[in-house]
């Protein structure tokens, strides 16, 4: 958020998101396994280690999820994927078939955290991330652990001069073409939480649910305020 460090903003709710988890560890370590794929030079290794650097202060063990190391996410108390390209991210799971395996773990309890590309994949498919397809997966399909899609990054301003889409535009093509879905956009600083299947938005600022409609406009644009009930999504 802003000129806040990396992660610096998000420790917090990270911390109190995992805490009375039960642990595999010795003093109560939380497990993480953290994949981090989505980052397009390959060095899982230092992106790793710099989310453990800015988690230093929680009491979380971070290891990397390598090409074989699904034993990793397996003995997992919590799995944390991070940000980066959302096309390198899924490709990366479907071809080391990653996808039943954390899919399961977080149907059956395990505690998910993701930012950026590692939110973008909790939805249906990856259609509304706002990453370059730098490389092509087998297809768009994600987690599926919402049925709503998610925008992160929501950010919506027209410039003078720029006659391409907004990102609104480019939310609403897609409501438009599938009106059986939603998508949720996340500005920066903001995050979902979900618990109990009870879902709630937070954040600094309002977030936006992009739905399409029979009204004349074909969709519509509604406002979500800090600590808003948003479990009708669901």
């Amino acid at each position: 958020m802003g000129n806040s460090g990396y992660l610096e903003k998000a420790a917090p709710v990270i911390n109190e998101f995992i805490g009375g988890k039960s642990t595999s560890l010795p003093g109560g370590q939380v497990n993480i396994a953290f994949l981090g794929f989505a980052d397009v030079n390959r060095k899982y290794d230092d992106y790793a280690a710099q989310v453990q650097n800015a988690l230093k202060n929680l009491n979380v063990t971070v290891r990397v999820v390598g090409p074989k190391a699904t034993s990793v996410i397996e003995n997992a108390d919590a799995i944390m994927v991070g940000g980066g390209n959302t096309f390198k991210l899924i490709h990366d799971l479907e071809e080391l078939n990653l996808l039943p395996l954390i899919r399961e773990k977080v149907n059956n309890g395990t505690l998910y955290i993701g930012w950026s590309a590692g939110s973008n994949i909790l939805a249906p498919s990856i259609a509304t991330t706002n990453d370059m397809p730098v490389i092509e997966p087998k297809s768009f399909k994600a987690l599926g652990v919402f049925p709503f899609q998610i925008n992160p990054h929501y950010f919506n301003q027209k410039i003078d001069g720029f006659n391409g889409e907004s990102r609104d535009d480019r939310l609403v093509e897609f409501v438009k073409l599938n009106p059986n879905t939603c998508v949720v956009g996340l500005p920066e600083g903001s995050y979902l939480k979900m618990a109990n299947n009870d879902l709630k938005y937070f954040g600094e600022v309002d977030g936006v649910i992009f739905t399409s409609d029979a009204n004349p406009e074909g969709f519509l644009k509604k406002q979500i305020t800090p600590g808003e009930d948003i479990s009708f999504l669901l």
